[in-house]
C-alpha cells in the first residue's frame, strides 16, 4: 500500500492538474469575471477541458473552489470589525475590507452582487457577510454616527458602484476607487445631512437590477 508521503504518480498528477486549473482560473475569473471561458482556463493550464470537468463538474464548482480561501479571509475580517471599539472605525473598516476585496477581482465583485442565485454555498457566505455588515451598520446608527435612513441595500449599491469604478480605472488608476469610497462614506455621516429625495432600495428590486443571468453549469 503506498504511503501518504508518497502518493502514486496518477494521484500526484491529478493534484498537480487541479492546482494548475485553480491558478489559471483564479487569474481568469479575476480579470474577466464569473463568465470567463472554461476552455480558455483549461488551455492556459495546458490541459483539455475534459480534465477541468473531471475536477470541477460545473462552473460554480470551480468558482467556489477559487473564491473559498478569499471568502473565509474576508468573512473573518468583516467579523473582526465588530470588535472595533469605535463604531465609525468599525463601519469604515467594514466598507474598506469589502471594497478592497473586490478591487481587481471581478469574480469577487460578481459574488458580492449575488450573481450566483440558487447555490447554497455562495448564498451561505453572502448571508454571513451581510449579517455582519448589518450589525456594524446598526451599531453605528445606534451611536448616532451614521445617518438613520441608511439601509443594507444602500451599502450594496455602494459596493456595486465601487466595483464598476475599479473595473473601469484599474489599468490607469487602480486606487481611484478609494477616493470615491471615502467621498461616499462621508455622505453616510449623520451630521449635516441632506434630506434624501428618493426612498431606500427595495431588496428585490436591487437584486433584479444587479443580477445578470446566473452562471451556467458548464
Amino acid at each position: 500500500m503506498p504511503s501518504r508521503e508518497n502518493p502514486p504518480p496518477a494521484r500526484r498528477d491529478a493534484h498537480r492538474n487541479r492546482q494548475r486549473l485553480l491558478e489559471c482560473a483564479r487569474r481568469a475569473f479575476a480579470e474577466r469575471g464569473a463568465e470567463a471561458a472554461l476552455d480558455g482556463i483549461a488551455r492556459e493550464a495546458g490541459l483539455v477541458v475534459g480534465t477541468l470537468y473531471r475536477h470541477f463538474p460545473t462552473r460554480l464548482d470551480l468558482l467556489c473552489a477559487v473564491l473559498e480561501p478569499k471568502l473565509r479571509r474576508v468573512i473573518d475580517e468583516v467579523a473582526a470589525s465588530l470588535d472595533q471599539e469605535d463604531p465609525w472605525e468599525a463601519f469604515r473598516g467594514l466598507l474598506e475590507v469589502l471594497c478592497s476585496a473586490q478591487a481587481g477581482d471581478r469574480a469577487f465583485g460578481d459574488f458580492l452582487a449575488r450573481r450566483f442565485p440558487g447555490d447554497d454555498r455562495t448564498k451561505a457566505a453572502h448571508n454571513e457577510i451581510c449579517a455582519h455588515a448589518q450589525q456594524v451598520l446598526l451599531r453605528a446608527q445606534g451611536a448616532g454616527i451614521v445617518r438613520p435612513d441608511v439601509t443594507g441595500a444602500d451599502l450594496l449599491v455602494l459596493l456595486w458602484a465601487s466595483d464598476r469604478v475599479s473595473e473601469t480605472t484599474q489599468h490607469v488608476a487602480p486606487s481611484m476607487w478609494r477616493r470615491h469610497l471615502h467621498l461616499a462614506m462621508d455622505g453616510f455621516r449623520a451630521s449635516n445631512r441632506l434630506d434624501l429625495r428618493e426612498p431606500a432600495w427595495d431588496l428585490e428590486l436591487l437584486n433584479r437590477a444587479m443580477n445578470v443571468p446566473e452562471a451556467q453549469g458548464h
